[in-house]
């Protein structure tokens, strides 16, 4: 494996877990109130619990993007 090869695996590999991201947001903003009662009733949580989970799904999932994607991808770009 080339550095090459694996600054590009990194690289799209941070645009598409941007875009899962990105996507989970734009659908959870658009729809909250619906998928909010459905999941709160799928596993017995009150709407603003579902909601606190939303919310701690889409930032560990950013946070971990960043740390396991972008930061390998910047080092291999600045290397």
């Amino acid at each position: 494996m080339t550095q090459a090869f694996l600054t590009a695996v990194f690289g799209w590999m941070t645009v598409l877990n941007f875009a899962v991201l990105l996507f989970s947001t734009l659908m959870i903003v658009a729809l909250q109130d619906w998928i909010a009662g459905i999941h709160g009733r799928m596993f017995q949580m009150e709407q603003a619990e579902v909601k606190r989970a939303y919310f701690r799904y889409l930032a560990n999932y950013k946070l971990l993007t960043i740390i396991f994607c972008l930061m390998p991808w910047l080092a291999l770009k600045l290397a």
